[in-house]
Protein backbone atom coordinates (compact mmCIF):
# COMPACT_ATOMS: atom_id res chain seq x y z
CA UNK A 1 0.00 0.00 0.00
CA UNK A 2 1.21 3.04 -0.84
CA UNK A 3 1.57 6.08 1.53
CA UNK A 4 0.93 8.91 -0.56
CA UNK A 5 1.31 12.69 -0.19
CA UNK A 6 -2.07 15.07 -0.29
CA UNK A 7 -1.40 16.40 -3.58
CA UNK A 8 -0.80 12.94 -5.08
CA UNK A 9 -4.68 11.85 -3.60
CA UNK A 10 -6.09 15.63 -4.58
CA UNK A 11 -4.93 14.01 -8.34
CA UNK A 12 -6.68 11.14 -7.99
CA UNK A 13 -10.10 12.03 -6.20
CA UNK A 14 -11.89 14.59 -8.17
CA UNK A 15 -15.49 14.79 -5.69
CA UNK A 16 -16.17 12.59 -2.98
CA UNK A 17 -16.72 10.34 -1.44
CA UNK A 18 -20.08 10.11 -0.75
CA UNK A 19 -21.89 7.61 1.30
CA UNK A 20 -25.11 6.77 0.02
CA UNK A 21 -27.77 3.99 0.53
CA UNK A 22 -27.20 2.27 3.91
CA UNK A 23 -28.96 -0.49 5.60
CA UNK A 24 -28.31 -2.78 8.38
CA UNK A 25 -25.47 -5.10 6.72
CA UNK A 26 -24.95 -3.25 3.44
CA UNK A 27 -23.62 0.40 2.35
CA UNK A 28 -22.74 1.90 -0.75
CA UNK A 29 -19.75 4.13 -1.34
CA UNK A 30 -19.76 7.06 -4.48
CA UNK A 31 -16.49 8.72 -6.08
CA UNK A 32 -15.09 10.28 -9.14
CA UNK A 33 -11.96 9.72 -10.00
CA UNK A 34 -9.75 11.85 -12.46
CA UNK A 35 -9.01 8.75 -14.71
CA UNK A 36 -10.00 5.22 -15.34
CA UNK A 37 -9.50 3.12 -11.95
CA UNK A 38 -10.18 0.94 -9.54
CA UNK A 39 -11.67 1.73 -6.24
CA UNK A 40 -11.48 0.21 -3.15
CA UNK A 41 -13.45 0.82 0.10
CA UNK A 42 -12.15 -1.27 3.02
CA UNK A 43 -14.49 -0.64 6.39
CA UNK A 44 -13.04 -2.87 9.33
CA UNK A 45 -12.65 -6.47 7.85
CA UNK A 46 -14.60 -5.57 5.12
CA UNK A 47 -13.80 -4.61 1.59
CA UNK A 48 -15.07 -3.92 -1.75
CA UNK A 49 -14.19 -2.97 -4.75
CA UNK A 50 -15.29 -1.44 -8.25
CA UNK A 51 -13.86 -0.52 -11.65
CA UNK A 52 -14.67 3.18 -12.83
CA UNK A 53 -17.28 3.50 -15.61
CA UNK A 54 -16.88 6.87 -17.66
CA UNK A 55 -19.75 9.37 -19.12
CA UNK A 56 -17.86 12.61 -21.49
CA UNK A 57 -15.20 11.75 -20.10
CA UNK A 58 -15.65 12.05 -16.31
CA UNK A 59 -14.84 8.70 -14.42
CA UNK A 60 -17.04 7.50 -11.36
CA UNK A 61 -17.81 3.82 -9.22
CA UNK A 62 -19.81 2.97 -6.91
CA UNK A 63 -18.61 0.34 -4.81
CA UNK A 64 -20.86 -1.68 -2.61
CA UNK A 65 -20.41 -3.12 0.54
CA UNK A 66 -21.88 -5.94 1.96
CA UNK A 67 -21.11 -8.27 5.56
CA UNK A 68 -21.34 -5.31 7.49
CA UNK A 69 -22.45 -5.53 11.29
CA UNK A 70 -25.63 -4.40 12.11
CA UNK A 71 -25.63 -1.14 14.59
CA UNK A 72 -22.35 -0.58 14.45
CA UNK A 73 -19.94 2.56 13.33
CA UNK A 74 -17.18 2.02 11.18
CA UNK A 75 -14.58 4.25 10.17
CA UNK A 76 -13.74 3.59 6.33
CA UNK A 77 -10.99 4.32 3.61
CA UNK A 78 -10.94 4.74 -0.22
CA UNK A 79 -8.15 3.54 -2.73
CA UNK A 80 -7.90 4.57 -5.99
CA UNK A 81 -5.70 2.43 -7.64
CA UNK A 82 -4.10 1.08 -4.38
CA UNK A 83 -3.44 4.98 -3.50
CA UNK A 84 -4.77 6.29 -0.12
CA UNK A 85 -7.02 8.94 -0.84
CA UNK A 86 -9.80 9.13 1.96
CA UNK A 87 -9.14 10.11 5.05
CA UNK A 88 -7.46 13.15 3.62
CA UNK A 89 -3.25 12.70 4.60
CA UNK A 90 -3.41 16.66 5.18
CA UNK A 91 -5.64 20.24 4.54
CA UNK A 92 -8.72 20.94 5.75
CA UNK A 93 -10.13 18.30 5.36
CA UNK A 94 -7.90 16.24 7.63
CA UNK A 95 -8.41 18.19 10.53
CA UNK A 96 -12.28 16.47 10.05
CA UNK A 97 -13.46 13.52 12.24
CA UNK A 98 -13.13 9.97 10.15
CA UNK A 99 -15.70 9.57 7.88
CA UNK A 100 -17.97 6.43 9.02
CA UNK A 101 -20.19 3.98 8.12
CA UNK A 102 -23.32 3.57 10.53
CA UNK A 103 -25.31 0.62 9.88
CA UNK A 104 -28.93 0.27 10.60
CA UNK A 105 -29.89 -1.23 14.19
CA UNK A 106 -33.18 -3.03 14.08
CA UNK A 107 -35.73 -1.77 16.29
CA UNK A 108 -33.88 1.38 17.13
CA UNK A 109 -35.92 4.79 16.45
CA UNK A 110 -35.68 6.37 13.13
CA UNK A 111 -33.66 9.52 12.59
CA UNK A 112 -33.56 11.70 9.76
CA UNK A 113 -33.06 15.15 8.50
CA UNK A 114 -34.45 16.32 5.41
CA UNK A 115 -34.41 19.87 3.55
CA UNK A 116 -34.35 21.19 0.05
CA UNK A 117 -33.08 24.00 -2.07
CA UNK A 118 -28.85 25.26 -1.49
CA UNK A 119 -27.37 27.18 -4.12
CA UNK A 120 -23.45 26.49 -4.32
CA UNK A 121 -21.88 30.27 -3.39
CA UNK A 122 -18.85 31.11 -1.02
CA UNK A 123 -19.42 30.99 2.63
CA UNK A 124 -17.44 34.19 3.10
CA UNK A 125 -19.39 37.74 4.86
CA UNK A 126 -20.71 38.51 1.05
CA UNK A 127 -22.14 35.23 0.63
CA UNK A 128 -23.86 35.15 4.00
CA UNK A 129 -25.10 38.84 3.06
CA UNK A 130 -26.81 37.82 -0.15
CA UNK A 131 -27.78 34.32 0.52
CA UNK A 132 -27.49 33.70 4.39
CA UNK A 133 -25.46 31.02 6.19
CA UNK A 134 -25.76 27.21 4.66
CA UNK A 135 -27.87 25.45 7.02
CA UNK A 136 -26.56 22.43 6.16
CA UNK A 137 -22.76 23.17 6.56
CA UNK A 138 -24.00 25.07 10.12
CA UNK A 139 -24.90 21.32 10.86
CA UNK A 140 -21.69 19.65 9.28
CA UNK A 141 -19.55 21.77 11.31
CA UNK A 142 -21.97 21.02 14.32
CA UNK A 143 -21.39 17.26 13.49
CA UNK A 144 -17.79 17.49 13.14
CA UNK A 145 -17.30 19.26 16.35
CA UNK A 146 -15.59 22.13 14.95
CA UNK A 147 -18.38 24.63 16.23
CA UNK A 148 -20.18 25.21 19.24
CA UNK A 149 -24.18 24.19 19.67
CA UNK A 150 -25.21 27.58 20.11
CA UNK A 151 -28.86 26.90 21.06
CA UNK A 152 -28.60 23.27 19.49
CA UNK A 153 -29.02 20.34 21.95
CA UNK A 154 -25.51 19.10 21.95
CA UNK A 155 -25.90 15.87 23.27
CA UNK A 156 -28.27 14.94 20.03
CA UNK A 157 -27.85 11.22 18.15
CA UNK A 158 -26.62 11.66 14.36
CA UNK A 159 -29.79 11.04 12.12
CA UNK A 160 -29.47 7.75 10.04
CA UNK A 161 -29.97 9.52 7.00
CA UNK A 162 -30.14 13.06 4.94
CA UNK A 163 -32.79 13.26 2.52
CA UNK A 164 -32.40 16.72 -0.07
CA UNK A 165 -35.93 17.36 -1.49
CA UNK A 166 -34.96 18.79 -4.83
CA UNK A 167 -32.55 21.73 -6.40
CA UNK A 168 -29.39 20.10 -5.04
CA UNK A 169 -27.93 22.34 -7.94
CA UNK A 170 -29.31 25.15 -9.89
CA UNK A 171 -28.90 24.81 -13.62
CA UNK A 172 -30.41 28.26 -14.27
CA UNK A 173 -29.30 30.29 -11.54
CA UNK A 174 -25.57 30.05 -11.89
CA UNK A 175 -22.80 31.38 -9.41
CA UNK A 176 -20.13 33.38 -9.70
CA UNK A 177 -17.59 30.42 -10.36
CA UNK A 178 -19.88 28.49 -12.19
CA UNK A 179 -20.13 31.53 -14.84
CA UNK A 180 -16.25 31.20 -15.07
CA UNK A 181 -16.22 27.98 -16.11
CA UNK A 182 -19.09 28.32 -18.55
CA UNK A 183 -17.09 31.73 -19.72
CA UNK A 184 -13.52 29.14 -20.68
CA UNK A 185 -15.59 26.91 -22.95
CA UNK A 186 -18.62 28.73 -24.86
CA UNK A 187 -19.60 31.88 -25.65
CA UNK A 188 -22.35 33.11 -23.41
CA UNK A 189 -24.07 35.84 -25.45
CA UNK A 190 -25.44 33.19 -27.19
CA UNK A 191 -28.23 30.11 -25.99
CA UNK A 192 -28.38 29.02 -23.34
CA UNK A 193 -26.36 32.02 -22.18
CA UNK A 194 -25.22 31.37 -18.26
CA UNK A 195 -27.55 28.67 -17.78
CA UNK A 196 -25.84 25.20 -17.86
CA UNK A 197 -26.18 23.75 -21.66
CA UNK A 198 -24.78 19.88 -21.26
CA UNK A 199 -23.79 17.26 -19.17
CA UNK A 200 -20.26 18.71 -19.04
CA UNK A 201 -21.59 21.37 -17.57
CA UNK A 202 -23.60 19.50 -15.06
CA UNK A 203 -20.35 17.42 -13.53
CA UNK A 204 -18.55 20.90 -13.21
CA UNK A 205 -21.65 22.40 -10.91
CA UNK A 206 -22.29 19.13 -8.77
CA UNK A 207 -18.22 19.56 -7.94
CA UNK A 208 -18.76 22.83 -6.90
CA UNK A 209 -22.25 21.98 -4.80
CA UNK A 210 -20.53 19.15 -3.16
CA UNK A 211 -16.33 20.22 -3.31
CA UNK A 212 -16.81 22.80 0.11
CA UNK A 213 -15.01 21.04 2.58
CA UNK A 214 -17.47 21.00 5.65
CA UNK A 215 -20.24 19.70 3.63
CA UNK A 216 -18.32 17.62 1.60
CA UNK A 217 -16.70 15.45 4.94
CA UNK A 218 -20.56 15.39 5.88
CA UNK A 219 -21.52 13.63 2.90
CA UNK A 220 -18.64 11.24 2.71
CA UNK A 221 -20.27 9.87 6.96
CA UNK A 222 -23.85 10.99 6.85
CA UNK A 223 -26.32 8.35 4.54
CA UNK A 224 -27.99 10.35 1.88
CA UNK A 225 -31.19 9.84 -0.42
CA UNK A 226 -32.46 12.54 -3.01
CA UNK A 227 -34.68 13.85 -5.39
CA UNK A 228 -34.76 16.65 -8.49
CA UNK A 229 -36.93 19.23 -8.46
CA UNK A 230 -37.45 22.34 -11.09
CA UNK A 231 -34.43 24.22 -10.94
CA UNK A 232 -32.20 20.72 -11.07
CA UNK A 233 -33.52 21.16 -14.60
CA UNK A 234 -34.61 24.49 -15.14
CA UNK A 235 -37.06 26.94 -13.29
CA UNK A 236 -40.97 25.71 -13.77
CA UNK A 237 -39.98 22.46 -15.06
CA UNK A 238 -42.46 20.91 -17.02
CA UNK A 239 -45.38 23.54 -15.11
CA UNK A 240 -47.60 23.12 -18.17
CA UNK A 241 -48.01 22.18 -22.13
CA UNK A 242 -47.60 25.29 -23.55
CA UNK A 243 -43.91 25.91 -21.77
CA UNK A 244 -43.14 22.34 -22.80
CA UNK A 245 -43.87 23.15 -25.98
CA UNK A 246 -41.75 26.65 -25.54
CA UNK A 247 -39.22 24.88 -24.12
CA UNK A 248 -38.46 22.16 -26.72
CA UNK A 249 -38.75 24.80 -30.06
CA UNK A 250 -35.54 26.19 -28.42
CA UNK A 251 -31.89 25.20 -30.21
CA UNK A 252 -30.54 24.12 -26.55
CA UNK A 253 -33.45 22.31 -24.48
CA UNK A 254 -32.49 19.03 -25.46
CA UNK A 255 -28.80 19.14 -24.31
CA UNK A 256 -29.88 20.61 -21.70
CA UNK A 257 -32.83 17.78 -20.52
CA UNK A 258 -30.31 15.04 -21.83
CA UNK A 259 -27.17 16.45 -19.87
CA UNK A 260 -29.59 16.93 -16.56
CA UNK A 261 -31.03 13.70 -16.28
CA UNK A 262 -27.98 11.71 -17.33
CA UNK A 263 -25.89 13.73 -14.67
CA UNK A 264 -29.23 13.23 -12.21
CA UNK A 265 -28.46 9.44 -12.79
CA UNK A 266 -25.15 9.56 -12.00
CA UNK A 267 -24.42 11.80 -9.15
CA UNK A 268 -28.05 11.61 -7.47
CA UNK A 269 -30.53 8.83 -8.72
CA UNK A 270 -27.86 5.65 -8.65
CA UNK A 271 -27.21 6.17 -4.57
CA UNK A 272 -30.83 5.86 -3.91
CA UNK A 273 -31.40 2.56 -4.90
CA UNK A 274 -30.91 -0.21 -2.51
CA UNK A 275 -28.66 -3.78 -3.47
CA UNK A 276 -32.51 -5.11 -4.74
CA UNK A 277 -33.30 -1.96 -6.82
CA UNK A 278 -29.64 -1.16 -8.39
CA UNK A 279 -29.55 -4.96 -9.85
CA UNK A 280 -32.73 -4.42 -11.31
CA UNK A 281 -31.56 -1.09 -13.08
CA UNK A 282 -31.27 -1.85 -16.76
CA UNK A 283 -28.28 0.59 -16.90
CA UNK A 284 -26.63 -0.78 -13.34
CA UNK A 285 -26.87 -4.10 -15.16
CA UNK A 286 -24.52 -3.39 -17.51
CA UNK A 287 -21.87 -1.71 -15.29
CA UNK A 288 -21.76 -4.62 -13.09
CA UNK A 289 -21.53 -7.33 -15.98
CA UNK A 290 -18.88 -5.40 -17.85
CA UNK A 291 -15.65 -7.21 -18.36
CA UNK A 292 -13.95 -4.97 -20.52
CA UNK A 293 -11.76 -4.20 -22.03
CA UNK A 294 -11.04 -0.71 -21.06
CA UNK A 295 -13.60 1.24 -19.19
CA UNK A 296 -17.18 1.07 -19.77
CA UNK A 297 -18.61 4.21 -21.38
CA UNK A 298 -21.93 4.93 -20.85
CA UNK A 299 -22.72 8.18 -22.11
CA UNK A 300 -24.27 6.97 -25.12
CA UNK A 301 -26.24 4.94 -22.91
CA UNK A 302 -27.69 7.73 -20.51
CA UNK A 303 -27.67 9.81 -23.20
CA UNK A 304 -30.54 7.22 -24.61
CA UNK A 305 -32.09 6.64 -21.11
CA UNK A 306 -32.22 10.84 -20.56
CA UNK A 307 -33.88 11.17 -23.90
CA UNK A 308 -36.47 8.61 -23.87
CA UNK A 309 -37.04 9.56 -20.16
CA UNK A 310 -38.14 13.10 -21.10
CA UNK A 311 -40.04 12.19 -24.27
CA UNK A 312 -41.68 9.37 -22.19
CA UNK A 313 -42.29 9.69 -18.20
CA UNK A 314 -43.24 5.60 -18.25
CA UNK A 315 -39.91 4.70 -19.51
CA UNK A 316 -37.83 4.54 -16.63
CA UNK A 317 -39.06 5.73 -12.36
CA UNK A 318 -37.27 8.22 -10.68
CA UNK A 319 -39.24 7.71 -7.67
CA UNK A 320 -38.18 4.57 -4.96
CA UNK A 321 -38.69 3.89 -1.30
CA UNK A 322 -37.68 1.53 1.43
CA UNK A 323 -38.36 0.86 4.66
CA UNK A 324 -36.95 0.84 8.52
CA UNK A 325 -38.35 -2.08 10.06
CA UNK A 326 -41.82 -1.47 10.37
CA UNK A 327 -41.62 1.50 12.24
CA UNK A 328 -41.28 3.90 9.25
CA UNK A 329 -41.48 3.54 4.96
CA UNK A 330 -40.25 6.59 3.54
CA UNK A 331 -41.73 6.53 -0.61
CA UNK A 332 -39.49 9.48 -2.55
CA UNK A 333 -42.09 10.56 -5.30
CA UNK A 334 -40.87 12.26 -8.79
CA UNK A 335 -43.37 15.29 -8.97
CA UNK A 336 -41.67 16.60 -12.01
CA UNK A 337 -40.91 14.06 -14.46
CA UNK A 338 -43.89 12.13 -14.59
CA UNK A 339 -46.07 14.69 -15.10
CA UNK A 340 -49.12 14.32 -17.83
CA UNK A 341 -49.28 17.73 -19.39
CA UNK A 342 -52.15 17.50 -22.05
CA UNK A 343 -54.52 20.14 -21.19
CA UNK A 344 -57.47 17.62 -21.33
CA UNK A 345 -55.89 15.20 -18.87
CA UNK A 346 -53.34 16.87 -16.67
CA UNK A 347 -52.00 15.07 -14.14
CA UNK A 348 -49.48 15.33 -11.45
CA UNK A 349 -48.41 11.76 -12.07
CA UNK A 350 -48.88 9.54 -14.94
CA UNK A 351 -51.09 6.09 -14.96
CA UNK A 352 -48.02 4.15 -14.42
CA UNK A 353 -46.17 6.28 -11.32
CA UNK A 354 -49.70 6.79 -9.88
CA UNK A 355 -50.04 2.33 -10.13
CA UNK A 356 -46.55 1.95 -8.61
CA UNK A 357 -47.61 4.65 -5.59
CA UNK A 358 -50.55 2.73 -4.78
CA UNK A 359 -48.70 -0.19 -4.52
CA UNK A 360 -45.78 1.83 -1.88
CA UNK A 361 -48.58 3.65 0.11
CA UNK A 362 -50.19 0.71 2.47
CA UNK A 363 -50.75 0.26 7.01
CA UNK A 364 -48.73 -2.20 9.06
CA UNK A 365 -46.16 0.19 10.05
CA UNK A 366 -46.16 3.17 12.56
CA UNK A 367 -45.34 5.89 10.42
CA UNK A 368 -45.06 6.57 6.76
CA UNK A 369 -43.31 9.33 5.07
CA UNK A 370 -44.37 10.45 1.60
CA UNK A 371 -41.47 12.62 0.54
CA UNK A 372 -42.23 15.03 -2.54
CA UNK A 373 -40.31 17.72 -3.73
CA UNK A 374 -43.78 20.41 -3.69
CA UNK A 375 -45.68 20.21 -0.77
CA UNK A 376 -48.68 18.27 -0.98
CA UNK A 377 -50.35 20.69 0.97
CA UNK A 378 -49.57 24.37 0.59
CA UNK A 379 -51.62 27.04 2.93
CA UNK A 380 -55.06 26.62 1.89
CA UNK A 381 -55.00 29.88 0.32
CA UNK A 382 -52.43 29.38 -2.15
CA UNK A 383 -54.01 25.72 -2.89
CA UNK A 384 -57.78 27.46 -3.65
CA UNK A 385 -55.62 30.01 -5.72
CA UNK A 386 -53.62 27.23 -8.00
CA UNK A 387 -56.77 24.93 -8.01
CA UNK A 388 -59.12 27.73 -9.52
CA UNK A 389 -56.28 28.65 -11.90
CA UNK A 390 -56.09 24.88 -13.26
CA UNK A 391 -60.33 25.05 -13.52
CA UNK A 392 -60.03 28.21 -15.58
CA UNK A 393 -57.34 26.87 -17.68
CA UNK A 394 -59.46 23.73 -18.15
CA UNK A 395 -62.15 25.56 -19.43
CA UNK A 396 -64.27 26.63 -16.08
CA UNK A 397 -64.43 30.19 -17.48
CA UNK A 398 -65.10 29.49 -21.41
CA UNK A 399 -62.14 29.95 -24.12
CA UNK A 400 -61.28 33.44 -22.89
CA UNK A 401 -60.43 31.97 -19.53
CA UNK A 402 -58.24 28.91 -21.05
CA UNK A 403 -55.78 31.27 -22.21
CA UNK A 404 -55.76 33.39 -19.03
CA UNK A 405 -55.25 30.62 -17.30
CA UNK A 406 -52.36 29.31 -18.91
CA UNK A 407 -51.18 32.39 -18.91
CA UNK A 408 -50.96 32.87 -15.09
CA UNK A 409 -49.92 29.17 -14.51
CA UNK A 410 -47.13 30.01 -16.32
CA UNK A 411 -46.03 33.56 -15.16
CA UNK A 412 -47.08 33.03 -10.84
CA UNK A 413 -45.52 29.62 -10.78
CA UNK A 414 -49.50 27.60 -10.37
CA UNK A 415 -47.48 24.08 -10.82
CA UNK A 416 -48.04 22.23 -7.07
CA UNK A 417 -50.21 19.44 -6.53
CA UNK A 418 -53.11 22.40 -5.94
CA UNK A 419 -52.86 22.96 -9.67
CA UNK A 420 -52.95 19.34 -10.34
CA UNK A 421 -56.43 18.50 -9.37
CA UNK A 422 -56.74 15.07 -10.66
CA UNK A 423 -53.50 13.54 -8.87
CA UNK A 424 -54.34 15.34 -5.81
CA UNK A 425 -57.66 13.94 -5.72
CA UNK A 426 -55.94 10.45 -6.46
CA UNK A 427 -53.31 10.37 -3.61
CA UNK A 428 -55.58 12.43 -1.03
CA UNK A 429 -57.96 9.27 -1.92
CA UNK A 430 -55.33 6.37 -1.17
CA UNK A 431 -53.66 8.55 1.59
CA UNK A 432 -57.30 8.35 3.40
CA UNK A 433 -57.46 4.46 2.89
CA UNK A 434 -54.21 4.02 4.67
CA UNK A 435 -55.45 6.60 7.36
CA UNK A 436 -58.82 4.59 7.95
CA UNK A 437 -56.94 1.00 8.44
CA UNK A 438 -58.35 -0.53 4.89
CA UNK A 439 -54.54 -1.30 4.26
CA UNK A 440 -53.58 -3.01 6.75
CA UNK A 441 -52.69 -1.72 10.34
CA UNK A 442 -53.23 2.23 10.28
CA UNK A 443 -50.39 4.00 10.60
CA UNK A 444 -49.73 6.64 13.66
CA UNK A 445 -48.71 9.23 11.19
CA UNK A 446 -48.34 9.54 7.54
CA UNK A 447 -46.14 12.60 6.91
CA UNK A 448 -45.67 14.63 3.75
CA UNK A 449 -41.90 15.63 3.62
CA UNK A 450 -41.36 18.65 1.14
CA UNK A 451 -39.09 21.73 0.00
CA UNK A 452 -39.40 23.98 -2.47
CA UNK A 453 -41.46 26.99 -1.19
CA UNK A 454 -38.45 28.98 0.63
CA UNK A 455 -40.40 28.77 3.45
CA UNK A 456 -41.00 25.81 6.14
CA UNK A 457 -44.35 25.12 7.81
CA UNK A 458 -46.24 22.68 9.15
CA UNK A 459 -49.73 21.77 8.40
CA UNK A 460 -52.12 19.00 9.42
CA UNK A 461 -55.35 17.46 7.56
CA UNK A 462 -58.42 15.67 8.92
CA UNK A 463 -60.68 13.90 6.63
CA UNK A 464 -63.48 16.02 4.94
CA UNK A 465 -66.04 13.14 5.74
CA UNK A 466 -66.06 10.50 8.69
CA UNK A 467 -62.77 10.12 10.56
CA UNK A 468 -59.29 8.43 10.35
CA UNK A 469 -57.17 6.69 12.59
CA UNK A 470 -53.56 8.25 11.63
CA UNK A 471 -52.81 11.78 12.14
CA UNK A 472 -51.87 13.33 8.22
CA UNK A 473 -49.46 15.74 8.68
CA UNK A 474 -47.41 18.25 6.06
CA UNK A 475 -43.65 19.25 7.17
CA UNK A 476 -41.93 21.72 5.32
CA UNK A 477 -38.44 22.43 5.24
CA UNK A 478 -37.14 25.00 2.30
CA UNK A 479 -34.60 26.56 1.80
CA UNK A 480 -31.36 24.90 3.15
CA UNK A 481 -29.54 28.11 1.37
CA UNK A 482 -31.71 30.32 -1.33
CA UNK A 483 -34.03 32.27 1.52
CA UNK A 484 -37.81 33.84 -0.33
CA UNK A 485 -37.22 37.86 -0.86
CA UNK A 486 -38.58 39.57 1.75
CA UNK A 487 -41.61 40.98 -0.24
CA UNK A 488 -42.56 37.66 -0.93
CA UNK A 489 -42.38 36.47 2.47
CA UNK A 490 -45.33 39.18 3.99
CA UNK A 491 -47.86 37.79 1.16
CA UNK A 492 -46.47 34.10 2.62
CA UNK A 493 -46.99 35.30 5.74
CA UNK A 494 -51.16 35.85 4.98
CA UNK A 495 -52.01 33.20 2.74
CA UNK A 496 -51.01 30.98 5.67
CA UNK A 497 -54.04 32.38 7.91
CA UNK A 498 -57.18 30.51 7.70
CA UNK A 499 -59.19 33.28 6.67
CA UNK A 500 -57.17 33.10 3.29
CA UNK A 501 -58.30 30.01 3.15
CA UNK A 502 -61.96 30.97 3.46
CA UNK A 503 -61.10 33.86 0.45
CA UNK A 504 -59.09 31.45 -1.59
CA UNK A 505 -62.19 28.49 -1.49
CA UNK A 506 -64.63 31.36 -2.46
CA UNK A 507 -62.61 32.36 -5.36
CA UNK A 508 -62.55 28.58 -6.64
CA UNK A 509 -65.79 28.08 -6.20
CA UNK A 510 -66.15 30.33 -8.79
CA UNK A 511 -64.00 28.31 -11.15
CA UNK A 512 -66.65 25.15 -10.05
CA UNK A 513 -63.69 23.40 -8.15
CA UNK A 514 -65.13 20.78 -5.97
CA UNK A 515 -64.39 20.43 -2.24
CA UNK A 516 -61.35 18.34 -1.63
CA UNK A 517 -61.47 15.41 0.10
CA UNK A 518 -59.43 16.52 2.89
CA UNK A 519 -59.67 19.71 4.92
CA UNK A 520 -55.73 21.01 6.59
CA UNK A 521 -54.29 23.96 8.35
CA UNK A 522 -51.26 25.56 8.79
CA UNK A 523 -50.25 24.73 12.59
CA UNK A 524 -46.82 25.94 12.65
CA UNK A 525 -44.97 28.67 10.83
CA UNK A 526 -44.52 30.10 8.89
CA UNK A 527 -40.60 30.10 9.25
CA UNK A 528 -38.18 31.89 6.69
CA UNK A 529 -34.64 31.29 7.88
CA UNK A 530 -32.10 28.89 6.10
CA UNK A 531 -33.13 25.19 7.36
CA UNK A 532 -32.26 22.01 8.02
CA UNK A 533 -35.08 19.76 9.81
CA UNK A 534 -34.92 16.63 11.50
CA UNK A 535 -37.42 14.14 12.69
CA UNK A 536 -37.27 11.35 14.97
CA UNK A 537 -39.83 8.29 15.97
CA UNK A 538 -40.35 8.54 19.32
CA UNK A 539 -43.05 6.74 21.43
CA UNK A 540 -45.93 9.63 21.74
CA UNK A 541 -45.22 9.83 17.78
CA UNK A 542 -42.93 11.83 15.53
CA UNK A 543 -41.15 14.80 16.99
CA UNK A 544 -39.48 17.12 14.02
CA UNK A 545 -36.96 20.41 14.54
CA UNK A 546 -35.99 22.98 12.16
CA UNK A 547 -32.14 24.35 12.47
CA UNK A 548 -30.18 27.35 11.11
CA UNK A 549 -26.82 28.56 11.46
CA UNK A 550 -26.04 31.64 12.84
CA UNK A 551 -22.57 33.78 12.71
CA UNK A 552 -22.40 34.95 16.58
CA UNK A 553 -22.04 38.79 15.88
CA UNK A 554 -18.52 39.18 17.52
CA UNK A 555 -17.33 37.23 14.31
CA UNK A 556 -19.32 38.35 11.40
CA UNK A 557 -16.05 40.18 10.01
CA UNK A 558 -13.90 37.72 11.35
CA UNK A 559 -12.28 34.05 10.02
CA UNK A 560 -11.50 31.92 12.47
CA UNK A 561 -8.54 29.46 12.60
CA UNK A 562 -7.68 30.26 8.42
CA UNK A 563 -11.66 29.15 7.72
CA UNK A 564 -14.20 31.17 6.87
CA UNK A 565 -16.83 32.76 9.40
CA UNK A 566 -17.76 29.13 11.56
CA UNK A 567 -21.65 29.78 12.08
CA UNK A 568 -23.33 28.03 15.21
CA UNK A 569 -26.35 26.23 14.93
CA UNK A 570 -30.20 27.41 16.43
CA UNK A 571 -33.16 26.01 16.84
CA UNK A 572 -35.79 27.79 14.99
CA UNK A 573 -38.73 25.92 15.72
CA UNK A 574 -39.56 22.25 17.69
CA UNK A 575 -42.90 20.03 16.58
CA UNK A 576 -43.70 17.60 19.76
CA UNK A 577 -45.62 14.34 19.11
CA UNK A 578 -48.93 15.97 20.82
CA UNK A 579 -48.72 18.05 17.75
Amino acid sequence: MTDPASDAADELLVLGPLLRHVDATTACVWVETADAATVEVVAGDQRAGAATFRVHGHHYALVELTGLTPGTTTPYTVDVDGVRVWPPASGELAAYPPSVIATLEPGRPLRMAFGSCRVSISHDREGNDEFGVDALRAYALFLAGVTEAGSEDPGERWPDLVLFLGDQVYADETSPRMREFIEQRRDPEQAPWYELKDYLEYAHLYKLAWSDPANRWLLSTLPSAMIFDDHDIRDDWNTSWTWRQEMEATSWWHDRVVGGLASYWVHQHLGNLGPEERAEDPVWRLVVSYDGPGELDLSEVLDDLAAGADRDPTRYRWSYSRDFDTQARLVVVDSRAARVLQPDRRAMLDDEELAWLDTQLTGDRDHLLIGTSLPFLLSPGLHHIESFGESIAQGAWGPPGKALGEYARKRADLEHWAAFQRGFRDVAAIVLDVARGRRGRAPRTITFLSGDVHHSYVAEAWPRDGVAASRILQAVCSPIRNPLPTPMRAFMRVASYRASGVVGRLLSLTGRVPLEPLRWAVTQGPWYDNNLAVLQVEPAGLRMWWTAGEVPASEESEKVDGRPEQPVLKRVATVDPAG
